[in-house]
């Protein structure tokens, strides 16, 4: 498994005493699988992304990614695991506006010492954004500044992708052509997928759908 959380829990502090998040999940992602996350808002789906990522630490339980357990982590060892093992691809794009399209697709790779020209070549050609390299952030669409955000994200051959909604800002057209798109590449790159949805159709896509209710995972 290239992931694999047991036991974990989380909650926050709030004006009305703790709320318990995620209540003693259990989940593996082997290598190279997709794995579509559901249930309602507040269900913790966002919450257990962000744990996998690396973002915030579980009260209780473990996260194992790739052998390593996360929960050892200092906060150097934190950072270089979210530049090196995942990738995140959010509904909100995240591109550096000061960045051209070419810089912010390569910039996560060279950030993990990553950088391969010909790969990146490729995943331009597969995004359609050879006519945008020279453009920067604000003057794309939406449609394409989420590819350019799957393009900087798979750059870097993650072992697994984190994807919050990564369609919930784009028409259902739009937002269909680009998991076609992240499924295809992260394939290609040989990335585990754990993508959070509300739509039972586009996580029907994926290779299994894993179902969040009350901070549990539905049986």
């Amino acid at each position: 498994m290239i992931l694999s959380l047991s036991g974990v829990r989380k909650s926050y502090s709030s004006a009305e005493g703790t709320i318990e998040i995620l209540k003693d999940i259990d989940l593996d992602v082997a290598a190279g699988e997709s794995v579509a996350l559901t249930g309602e808002s507040g269900s913790g789906k966002s919450t257990l992304l962000h744990l996998a990522g690396g973002l915030d630490q579980p009260d209780a339980g473990s996260i194992i990614m790739n052998g390593q357990k996360l929960e050892r982590f200092g906060e150097r060892e934190r950072a270089n695991y979210r530049r090196t093992e995942v990738g995140l691809v959010f509904q909100h794009f995240n591109l550096i506006p000061s960045l051209s399209v070419a810089a912010n697709v390569s910039f996560h790779a060279k950030l993990a010492d990553r950088y391969d020209p010909a790969w990146e070549k490729r995943l331009i050609e597969r995004l359609g954004l050879e006519d945008f390299l020279a453009r920067y952030p604000e003057q794309l669409s939406g449609g394409q500044q989420q590819r350019v955000a799957i393009g900087r994200t798979l750059a870097a051959r993650p072992p697994l992708v984190l994807a919050d909604e990564p369609t919930g800002n784009l028409d259902e057209a739009t937002g269909d052509a680009v998991l076609d798109l992240m499924l295809s590449l992260a394939g290609s790159a040989g990335s585990a997928l754990l993508l959070v949805t509300h739509s039972s159709r586009l996580a029907d896509r994926l290779d299994r759908k894993v179902v969040l209710r009350g901070g549990r995972i539905a049986e």
